[in-house]
């Protein structure tokens, strides 16, 4: 719904404009009153932010039948707000949208269940994916350092925190150090920290750079409803990962096999080493993570899913 020059405010750390949010809204509401016009309309988790569903039920009282999708937990900045009046309006709106769609598309299976317990007609799934072209594996010179890296935005940037023992451990006496894309400032006491403006221009480039991409997560409602793009980003150039062992995180690493899932700090040390110290390892692991992307999490497999699922949906 929002443009381009919203998402890089926000990622910029800058104020949002509230009349570029306000326009948003506009627009969208003139869109809405044009949708008898088409087969079937595609949602992006919902019509109106923040406001109840009247657009999803206006579509339905229409009979114009739309697909939603969903790759984050969004219900639970509703039903789980801590204001109580949030809560009680708009605490079920997911839920109707998803009981009103003509198919729910979902990136992992809490989402699913949620779905399905909504009463959804049709539940699919569809990962989160990436384009092989754009991802292309480049070798590293090995003379380079042994470099840690992160992909996300500000306000995923607090995850970062739980590491800091695991990686001041690892990078002392400089036998490593961390970039992180698109995090904006982020203070990790004797970690040696590179952040990197993120864009989409740059960020493939940014992560060919890394030895290891990391996800860690704490294991609550919204993290695991999370569908491991950045994972999955790591995996397409080849990188070995590590991971926090919640929600999609399990399905996407193969312990051992295309990197390590770790619970604690002891875990993050011992993966983090093993990698740093062990090349052969890295290179193994980042192909096997580049081979699952080829068969399970790219654009070239699930699009034609995707054009099946659509064309079903609209004739029905």
């Amino acid at each position: 719904m929002l443009d381009d020059d919203y998402i890089k405010e926000l990622y910029s750390g800058k104020r949002r404009k509230k009349i570029r949010i306000l326009r948003a809204y506009l627009q969208r509401a003139e869109q809405l009153f044009r949708a008898k016009r088409f087969d079937l309309l595609w949602i992006e988790k919902e019509i109106f932010p923040w406001l109840p569903a009247w657009g999803e039920i206006l579509l339905d009282a229409l009979s114009v039948p739309y697909v939603v999708d969903y790759d984050d937990a969004i219900f639970h900045n509703y039903d789980l707000h801590p204001n109580r009046l949030v809560r009680f309006c708009l605490g079920t709106k997911i839920d109707q949208i998803m009981r009103r769609a003509a198919v729910v598309v979902v990136g992992n299976d809490y989402l699913g269940d949620r779905a399905r317990r909504a009463g959804a007609k049709r539940v699919e799934y569809l990962p989160t994916v990436v384009d092989l072209e754009r991802y292309q594996v480049v070798p590293k010179p090995r003379e380079a350092p042994f470099t840690i890296g992160w992909i996300g935005s500000p306000a995923t940037a607090p995850y970062l925190q739980c590491l800091q023992p695991a990686l001041s451990e690892v990078c002392k006496n400089g036998k490593a150090r961390v970039v992180l894309v698109g995090s904006g400032p982020v203070e990790l006491t004797g970690v040696p920290v590179t952040v990197l403006p993120w864009s989409e221009d740059s960020e493939v480039e940014a992560i060919q750079s890394f030895d290891v991409g990391l996800m860690p997560l704490p294991d609550e409602p919204w993290e695991r409803g999370k569908c491991g793009y950045k994972l999955i980003q790591y995996m397409a150039c080849c990188l070995p990962v590590i991971a926090s062992p919640v929600g999609v995180n399990k399905q996407i690493v193969e312990q051992g096999v295309n990197g390590f899932l770790a619970r604690d700090t002891a875990d993050w040390v011992t993966a983090l080493n093993e990698l740093r110290d062990n090349a052969q390892l890295r290179e193994a692991m980042g192909r096997a993570g580049r081979c699952k992307v080829e068969k399970q999490y790219c654009v070239q497999v699930t699009a034609p899913r995707l054009v099946e699922l659509l064309h079903n949906a609209a004739v029905r």
